[in-house]
């Protein structure tokens, strides 16, 4: 079992637990904090897998919050199963991807960052004037419903385990998908896509699976807040959530598993606790994130990670050095 799945291992019981002490942490902080930290997982196998960076990725958060929150406003009381909606805002945001991708991925750099930004405006302008969306004043009131039609996700209790379930369940989705096959052609082409292409391998293909794959999870954490919270508005889908999930990547460290999560941990907490400072808060986050490129260039857990591997002996060394070890004590009783 590799150290990622150790430390869930670790972390989910104490997770489980929350509800039961909510005088500790409160359910609602530790929901949101995972809703952003699967969000920076989605961006995080776009920017630290596959070396693209994306500033709209927040219309896919915001759009599958919308779609999930339409249908839950308008068949909740007809029945219509928590899942279901939540479906459908997934595969509104993976289609979004696509589209979103076929126009960006024949572009590479700073093009394919501004094409993505602009079309993200452009979501951002849709979600103004559609009157289903609630334009300014977003949508509120979200029913949570039933899941299987069995459980009341009313009670936070209950949404707190479903969100954790959904958490979990996109942790393990990501984790699959950067140590298959395909995960490992999507480092080749971060890497070097000349040569991937060299290789055989189709990159524009692979850069737009990687991309939808990213929207749609970025799309399940949308539409989980929508139900979390019970409302959406514009910040979903608005540049600000965009820079501050590249934020939240870089200050856990890209390209990590675990990166994402500390540092959307960090920023929400931030956000939180120093709520009272009002529009200083923003000032705040920003220090620590220059003092963070300054001396933590891999991020919180990349520097971690990077620390454990230069204290852990390789195996060939080890095993040298034991071989000498042994011989050095037989020596002297062999000269005896």
């Amino acid at each position: 079992m590799s150290v990622s799945l150790k430390l869930l291992a670790v972390l989910l019981p104490l997770a489980l637990l929350v509800p039961v002490f909510p005088g500790v942490l409160y359910p609602v902080f530790v929901m949101k904090a995972m809703c952003y930290a699967l969000f920076a997982l989605a961006f995080n196998l776009l920017i630290g897998y596959t070396g693209l960076v994306s500033f709209g990725h927040a219309a896919f958060l915001g759009a599958a919050g919308y779609v999930t929150g339409a249908l839950m406003l308008r068949f909740a009381a007809s029945g219509m199963p928590v899942e279901i909606a939540l479906l459908a805002g997934v595969l509104t945001a993976a289609g979004l991807g696509y589209l979103m991708g076929m126009l960006a991925i024949r572009r590479l750099g700073i093009y394919f960052a501004m094409i993505t930004l602009a079309l993200s405006q452009v979501v951002y302008f849709l979600a103004v004037q559609f009157k289903w969306t609630g334009g300014e004043d977003g949508m509120q009131g979200i029913p949570r419903g039933r899941l299987f039609g069995v459980i009341d996700l009313n009670s936070d209790t209950h949404m707190y385990y479903f969100t954790l379930g959904v958490f979990v369940f996109g942790f393990l989705l990501v984790y699959r998908i950067i140590h298959s096959p395909f995960g490992q052609i999507l480092k080749a082409l971060r890497d070097n896509s000349a040569r991937a292409t060299s290789l055989g391998y189709h990159v524009d293909r692979f850069k737009l699976l990687a991309f939808v794959l990213s929207a749609a999870i970025a799309g399940l954490a949308g539409a989980t807040k929508a139900l979390v919270f019970q409302l959406v508005s514009l910040n979903d889908v608005s540049l600000e959530t965009s820079t501050e999930v590249i934020l939240m990547t870089l200050l856990g460290g890209m390209g990590t598993v675990w990166g994402p999560i500390v540092g959307a941990t960090m920023v929400v907490s931030l956000q939180n606790y120093l709520a009272t400072l009002g529009d200083l808060v923003t000032i705040v986050i920003g220090l620590i994130f220059v003092l963070c490129v300054s001396f933590f260039r891999r991020g919180v857990a990349g520097e971690l990670l990077a620390w454990m591997k230069r204290d852990r002996p390789a195996p060939k060394a080890a095993a040298v050095a034991s071989i000498r070890h042994t011989q050095s004590i037989e020596q002297p009783m062999t000269n005896e």
